[in-house]
């Protein structure tokens, strides 16, 4: 007997201002590469603020596939100890399961000096070459094949300390580097390296495990390895992303919200545009509150590596003009398939035209509710904003 397919929806009934307050979560693109780090030592490190997300969990689920030991702490840290791991290849099954399952690429390498990890998974948003970590794993001394999808890397010794210049700041090719080099014999040089804070996280902690990384945050980053690296409790920091999404809700919504537990430099660029938006915002070290007291003014964005405005809250913000004053463009430069929400808020209403890696909006009064379907994780946010700022009721 056939089943029938159950199909998982959010049902949202628009038209309410968004407030209150809200504590960010922990990051989840700095987990990803951290929890992956942990298998550089072969002690145990206690992780705290990993955000419970399903590809947070992937990525232990691939550890413990390796062998490694995971203990979730009373206090939800996550004590992981990799001494135990003995293996250095990665299920297909596992990896297709989450595209971060890459980032084991390169502390598996520095560590036994071989790695097999399938080409990565996850969701679709245009090709996401792996090209830039496996040139440069190249430029260090590994050899690699592809095969049947699956990616053999091997060298007889530890990895050789280079210069390399990535073609573009790949944030994980950044990151699957400063893995491998860490543990390389020399100094590795990054230019062009990405500067993004979840870097900046991923190398403070191979420092306090022992590491010598400098220069993280800027383009070029400099890591002199070391024999070992001992494990250690290191707190991950929280997640930008969300609190800018929670931030165009209360702008989409003429609301307004408190935002605990983050660092306002990490969305200098996003507060900016808030700003010119029409918001009213107050910053402290760790928090900020955001006030929209009138419809927001429609303003130009184009995605760039940090500190320029992030690629994953462009779907929030093309849902922000759709319903602002004016005429805006948005320019896409990081991914050439992100303009997939656009075609479902062109079903509740919105006044835009899509062009090449490009949206330009001519804001409506209102949109109207409807049944939308989402791409992706971030296009997902779009619509949920969307479907807050529209009359009746969304079904995504």
């Amino acid at each position: 007997m056939m089943q029938k397919k159950t199909i998982e929806q959010l049902i949202i009934h628009g038209g309410k201002r968004v407030t209150g307050q809200v504590t960010i979560a922990g990051s989840k693109n700095a987990s990803l590469p951290i929890i992956a780090a942990t298998i550089l030592s072969e002690t145990p490190s206690r992780l705290s603020h990993i955000p419970r997300l399903l590809d947070t969990t992937a990525m232990l689920e691939a550890l413990c596939s390796l062998g490694c030991s995971i203990c979730v702490n009373e206090d939800l840290s996550v004590t992981i100890d990799s001494k135990p791991c003995t293996s250095s290849s990665l299920n297909k099954s596992v990896a297709k399961k989450l595209r971060g399952s890459f980032l084991l690429l390169g502390p598996l390498l520095a560590r036994f000096q071989k790695a097999q990890i399938p080409l990565p998974g996850g969701c679709q948003i245009g090709a996401r070459p792996v090209d830039i970590h496996l040139k440069g794993l190249k430029k260090m001394g590994a050899y690699i094949e592809v095969q049947g999808g699956i990616v053999h890397a091997h060298c007889p010794n530890r990895l050789r300390g280079t210069e390399i210049n990535l073609d573009v700041p790949s944030v994980t090719g950044t990151e699957n580097l400063i893995m491998a080099a860490s543990l390389a014999e020399g100094v590795t040089v990054l230019r062009n390296a990405a500067q993004e804070p979840e870097v900046v996280n991923l190398c403070e902690y191979i420092n306090t495990m022992g590491g010598k990384i400098r220069g993280a945050g800027t383009d070029t980053i400099e890591i002199r390895g070391v024999s070992s690296l001992q494990g250690c409790p290191f707190d991950i920091i929280f997640d930008r992303l969300e609190a800018g999404t929670y931030m165009i809700a209360a702008a989409i919504s003429q609301g307004s919200v408190h935002i605990h537990n983050i660092n306002p430099d990490h969305l200098s660029c996003v507060i900016d545009k808030l700003r010119l938006c029409g918001a009213i915002i107050d910053i402290t070290n760790d928090s900020l509150t955001l006030k929209m007291s009138g419809k927001p003014r429609a303003v130009d964005i184009s995605t760039s590596g940090y500190p320029g405005f992030p690629t994953d809250l462009q779907a929030q913000w093309l849902t922000l003009n759709c319903i602002a004053e004016g005429q805006a463009c948005i320019q896409e430069n990081i991914f050439e398939q992100r303009f997939m929400h656009a075609v479902q808020l062109k079903k509740m209403g919105a006044n835009l035209t899509i062009g090449e890696n490009r949206v330009v909006t001519t804001g409506n009064d209102t949109l109207m509710g409807t049944d939308i379907v989402a791409s992706d994780i971030r296009a997902s946010a779009g619509l949920i904003l969307a479907g807050l700022a529209a009359q009746g009721t969304t079904r995504i």
